[in-house]
């Protein structure tokens, strides 16, 4: 249940149940001027120091106009609406506002208000920074009525004894943004300057831990990738018990090589095999170098005591070894891998069990 009263025509609705209080149907709350208004301006200028705070606040009021602007061009003219808006201020305790003067021509109009909340806490905190709320909203009011960027000028101040809080406006010179970029760039350095740059300097911090992150992450993620496309490239299967395959696709260069090689010995010491295929089914060209590999692998398989038989070997291949010049006597090599696994599973068979680094059993393992 909501209780409401009208005061000077504008109506005040509290709700306790929700703990919600309107005025004229818009949400508003109240604060004790000398205690919770007080505290909180002063923290916000101890924070940034009087002269932006200042501008701040006349920024703020400035930008705070847009519902007082349509209740003054509800009325006729300027004078009957800004009368209407002076009752609806008094009765929202932001004293009592009148209009001393307006000069259209000039585009310059004085303000006075009495009993101005911005005086009203800064008696209580003993200063005097001056009401530049209010004096902004009155600088957006004359900017919506003349049509140009307006500034306020305060000439009196009730916060140091003066019976009210008077205000002179006329258009500025300067856009407030270049107010604020200078005051940025003067020395008046506060608090809130390094507590910005601070703030600037954690999120940095923080964005280059998240890259930093992000980086591992894929790094990490391209070494596995790269561990894949090694297994995908040098796949040693066991076809049969003793033998092992190994089908080369691609570029034999030197890393790959190394790799291959250390990953074939580790595999025939492990599975105890006797003979290694190594198929070139998958190699389309073969130059010096990667002739000089091959032949290095199968000079480390002969070391173990395996016996490597070359199989797959094309035309072009062929051609291309002879005219080399490399020594192929050695070499035993065999149309194709099915050719080449018959002949390891004969060999394999005619050798007695015990021999080598493994013994061969005939027949399918399992």
């Amino acid at each position: 249940m909501a209780d409401r009263i009208n005061v000077a025509g504008i109506d005040f609705e509290w709700s306790a149940e929700e703990g919600a209080m309107r005025v004229a149907g818009a949400s508003a709350v109240t604060l004790w001027i000398e205690t919770s208004m007080a505290g909180m301006m002063s923290g916000m200028q101890r924070m940034v120091g009087t002269e932006r705070f200042n501008l701040c606040m006349q920024t703020g009021g400035r930008e705070s106009v847009t519902g007082d602007w349509r209740t003054i061009a509800s009325r006729p003219t300027f004078e009957e609406g800004f009368a209407e808006l002076v009752a609806v201020a008094a009765a929202a305790g932001w004293g009592r506002w009148e209009l001393l003067s307006l000069d259209r021509s000039a585009r310059v109009a004085r303000f006075r208000v009495t009993d101005s909340w911005e005086a009203a806490y800064q008696r209580a905190l003993g200063v005097t920074w001056g009401s530049s709320y209010v004096g902004g909203k009155f600088a957006g009011i004359c900017g919506e009525l003349f049509g140009v960027s307006c500034w306020t000028e305060q000439t009196a101040y009730a916060a140091a004894g003066d019976d009210f809080d008077e205000f002179q406006v006329r258009p500025s010179d300067e856009a407030v943004e270049r107010e604020v970029e200078d005051l940025l760039r003067s020395d008046n350095a506060t608090r809130a300057d390094l507590a910005v740059a601070l703030e600037r300097l954690r999120h940095e911090v923080d964005e280059r831990r998240d890259t930093e992150r992000d980086l591992r992450e894929k790094l990490d993620l391209i070494r596995r990738q790269d561990e894949a496309i090694r297994a995908l490239s040098t796949p040693i299967l066991q076809v049969w018990d003793g033998v092992l395959a190994l089908p080369l696709i691609g570029v034999l260069d030197s890393r790959r090589a190394g790799l291959m090689t250390e990953e074939l010995l580790a595999e025939i010491v492990k599975t105890q095999s006797r003979h290694v295929l190594l198929d070139l089914t998958g190699v389309d060209v073969v130059d010096t170098s990667t002739a000089d590999h091959l032949l290095r692998v199968i000079r480390a398989v002969e070391l173990l005591g395996a016996r490597a038989v070359i199989t797959g070997i094309g035309p072009s291949v062929a051609q291309t070894m002879t005219s080399l010049g490399l020594d192929t006597s050695r070499l035993k090599t065999l149309a194709n891998l099915q050719q080449g696994l018959k002949h390891c599973i004969a060999e394999a068979g005619r050798e007695a069990p015990g021999s080598g680094p493994g013994a061969a059993r005939p027949g399918r393992p399992g």
